[in-house]
Parts: structure tokens; C-alpha cells; sequence
């Protein structure tokens, strides 16, 4: 699972060859995981609390095509 960007308590991640709809794992340096839906950034999975994310939304909110690109060429 290729490492999209790194944050100080989490990491960004997208699974080659994954399941729709597009989305974004957030893998937290305690083992818990989450997963966002790209287009409207909302938890699909896991248990976080909002504050827990607030970094990793302003991220993802500024780089959406980024994030959908990559979704993209990784399900190839």
C-alpha cells in the first residue's frame, strides 16, 4: 500500500487494486485505521474522533485531485 503523505500521528495511504468508491486509508501510528471517502471526505470506516483527523482533512480538502488521480493510476 503506497504511502501517499505523512503526517507526525498518521499516514495517508491508497491500496493498489482497491474497491470503489474512491478512498483513502489514514493509518494511525497506534494501529487503529480509517477510511475516507475522496469526494466528500467522510469517514466509510473506522473510529476517530474528529480532532484526530482535522490535520489530515485540511490536507486531503486542498488536494482532492490530487488524491483522486492517484486513486486512479493505482486501480490499474
Amino acid at each position: 500500500m503506497p504511502v501517499i503523505k505523512r503526517f507526525a500521528r498518521c499516514q495517508i495511504r491508497i491500496n493498489l487494486k482497491d474497491h470503489s468508491p474512491p478512498h483513502f486509508h489514514v493509518l494511525f501510528r497506534d494501529g487503529r485505521e480509517a477510511l475516507l471517502s475522496i469526494s466528500d471526505l467522510k469517514v466509510l470506516r473506522g473510529q476517530v474522533v474528529h480532532r484526530e483527523l482535522s490535520e489530515v482533512l485540511e490536507w486531503a480538502a486542498a488536494n482532492r485531485q490530487f488524491l483522486l488521480d492517484k486513486f486512479g493510476e493505482y486501480q490499474k
